[in-house]
Parts: C-alpha cells; sequence; structure tokens
C-alpha cells in the first residue's frame, strides 16, 4: 500500500511540478508570487521524481547508497534547519533574499530532517538479517 502512494506522488510531482511548486509556495512564503525559479529548478524537480518513483518501485528498495544520502541530509536539516533552508532557497530561486518565509517553516525542516534520520537508519535495520539459519547437521543445545 505505501509502495503504491509514493509512486503516486513520484508520478504526480513529474506530470506537474509547477502547480506543486506553486501551492508549495502559497504555503511556505509570505510573498509566494515574488520568487524567481533558477531555469534547472522544474527539469530538476522531474529527475527527483524519477528517481523517487524508481526507487519506490524497486522490489528490493531503495538502493544502498540512497541510505547516507538520506542520513547526511536529514542531519543537515536536523542540527541546522535555518541553513539547510537557506541552502535550498539559494539553489532554487534566483532571489531568495526577496523571500519571506512563515515563521513555521524552520521547526517543520528540522522535524523532516528527523524523519529523514530515522528513515535512513530504520533502512539499515529492515534490510539486516532477521536470524540465522540453522545449518545442515549443525546440533542445538
Amino acid at each position: 500500500m505505501l509502495r503504491h502512494i509514493l509512486t503516486g506522488i513520484g508520478i504526480l510531482e513529474f506530470a506537474a511540478p509547477r502547480r506543486i511548486v506553486r501551492a508549495a509556495e502559497r504555503i511556505a512564503f509570505e510573498n509566494p508570487g515574488e520568487g524567481r525559479l533558477r531555469r534547472w529548478t522544474i527539469p530538476m524537480a522531474r529527475l527527483e521524481a524519477l528517481v523517487f518513483t524508481w526507487a519506490a518501485v524497486r522490489k528490493r528498495g531503495p538502493p544502498a547508497l540512497a541510505r547516507p544520502l538520506l542520513a547526511g541530509l536529514g542531519l543537515a536539516m536536523a542540527l541546522a534547519p535555518r541553513s539547510a533552508l537557506e541552502f535550498g532557497l539559494r539553489v532554487t530561486y534566483e532571489n531568495p533574499d526577496d523571500l519571506e518565509v512563515k515563521p513555521w517553516v524552520g521547526p517543520l525542516t528540522r522535524a523532516l530532517g528527523v524523519v529523514y534520520l530515522v528513515a535512513a537508519l530504520a533502512t539499515g535495520r529492515a534490510d539486516a538479517p532477521a536470524a540465522t539459519e540453522k545449518q545442515e547437521g549443525e546440533d542445538t543445545i
């Protein structure tokens, strides 16, 4: 069920990234119409959607490389949410200094970082073998 939901989110982000960005701007900014997206923002959102969807539909789950990347991103967001947010705005917008972020966005960034970190750590535990099987001919005590 979760896999279907994640796949749907990825497909939606791929199909309509501009609408999702506009909706997020209305929610997160005091002045949502002021932001000028960089040229690569929408293509990068589509690429993110493709990778997200691929990881969601993969039978073996996300690739091993995803775990440390997600953990690093989560750690940065959890420990320095303001810096992570400023970095994200600078990468995404031509005029990040003109944007007024609503006060709740910083704490939400920190919380999302914690979620990413927990997800990365939980993924590692889910990949570990549950128990070793008894070898043929092995005696148990």
